[in-house]
């Protein structure tokens, strides 16, 4: 897609990422400015889409071993030695249907495969439901390895593993 352009995150970018989560949070989870800071610093990647200068997507994402206390990557860690958790990606309504994701996740996957990593890790609601993030993980070859509920039980995810061959770097 032209005119959109992908970097790293900067604390320049927190408001607005904080503002797009708050548009989506019954999908994602509650996230301030200082959860934001802890989830940068413990990022594998955090990665922002740009429109004419203005973040409209962000994704974030952790490797294994870090020290993130989330029930959801803690499943995965138990399970997988090396992976990459994508802890949320978030699109501004206003730019859904235009690739932005799609893009976002195509750079997450060509940096795991460069470090090495070729197990890619994600969760996202059957309760409430979330079928557009089911259909737009399908196009990525997820699939489903478990499935737990979140929150005090007030969410059901499913737990899904998309796997990649990867380069001999380290």
């Amino acid at each position: 897609m032209a005119g959109i352009f992908i970097r790293d995150a900067t604390a320049a970018d927190f408001d607005r990422i904080v503002e797009l989560n708050d548009a989506v949070v019954r999908d994602t989870s509650a996230m301030d400015s200082d959860r934001l800071q802890q989830l940068h610093m413990l990022a594998f990647q955090h990665r922002v889409a740009l429109a004419d200068d203005r973040v409209v997507g962000f994704l974030l994402s952790m490797r294994d071993g870090a020290k993130y206390a989330n029930d959801n990557f803690g499943w995965f860690a138990e399970r997988y030695p090396q992976f990459v958790y994508i802890d949320r990606i978030v699109i501004d309504k206003a730019f859904a249907g235009q690739g932005i994701g799609r893009r976002l996740y195509e750079d997450l996957f060509a940096q795991s495969r460069a470090k090495g990593i070729g197990i890619v890790a994600c969760e996202y609601n059957l309760e409430p439901p979330n079928p557009a993030s089911n259909a737009f993980h399908q196009r990525f070859g997820f699939a489903e390895v478990g499935r737990q509920y979140v929150a005090d039980g007030t969410k059901l995810v499913s737990l899904q593993v998309a796997q990649r061959s990867v380069s001999s770097a380290p």
